[in-house]
């Protein structure tokens, strides 16, 4: 399936932020006795992790030898593009990247386990919850309403044309600036609400 990820560093640092509380609960778990589901279930999300991180459009860009050590990826990223209203307004750039179901499965399953492991017996007792745990799940949870929020048809259509190389400029008709403005504003909300001055700053990268 495709889901349509904005060229957006505000989303990319956050998804990018997971690997290392993933290794940390995953080596947690390893060495603490934990039920064998749980460290696979972990161990299955940074899998998936990593090949949705492989096939953001910022992954080319920003990859150093240091962040973080996975392989090439198998296909070239989306070529860059410019995205415009008919104005002639340059507009954050979406790319439609495809996404297993298996991918998409993993990392529900991991953020279910995140969210079950604060809510069992002990978790909280002493000072609580680590505050970095709470923040991991709730980064978790916006990274993957990102990734499940429905594109819409038209939209997504259009810019698969980007995928195949076949444009370098797109200038979205009117409805579909629309369709474009209420679903980045949807991803804003995610991945910002909570915060007033990050949502602003987040929503003026689209204006």
């Amino acid at each position: 399936m495709y889901v349509l990820v904005p060229d957006d560093p505000v989303f990319y640092a956050k998804f990018q932020s997971l690997e290392e509380p993933l290794l940390r609960h995953l080596y947690r778990l390893h060495h603490t006795g934990a039920e064998p589901d749980d460290e696979r279930i972990i161990a299955d999300a940074y899998d998936s992790w990593v090949q949705v991180l492989l096939k953001l459009p910022l992954w080319a860009r920003w990859h150093t030898e240091d962040v973080p050590a996975v392989t090439a990826p198998a296909e070239p990223p989306p070529p860059r593009y410019t995205l415009h209203t008919m104005r002639g307004d340059q507009l954050t750039s979406l790319y439609p990247i495809e996404v297993t179901a298996v991918d998409l499965g993993q990392l529900t399953a991991c953020l279910d386990l995140l969210a079950a492991l604060g809510e069992r017996p002990g978790a909280r007792a002493g000072s609580g919850l680590p505050d970095d745990e709470k923040r991991l799940t709730d980064v978790f949870r916006r990274v993957v309403d990102v990734l499940l929020l429905p594109p819409p048809p038209r939209l997504l259509n259009i810019l698969r044309f980007v995928t195949q190389g076949v444009a370098v400029s797109v200038t979205l008709p009117t409805e579909r600036e629309q369709e474009y403005q209420r679903f980045c504003a949807e991803i804003v909300t995610i991945l910002s609400s909570g915060d007033t001055f990050a949502y602003q700053s987040h929503r003026a990268m689209y204006l």
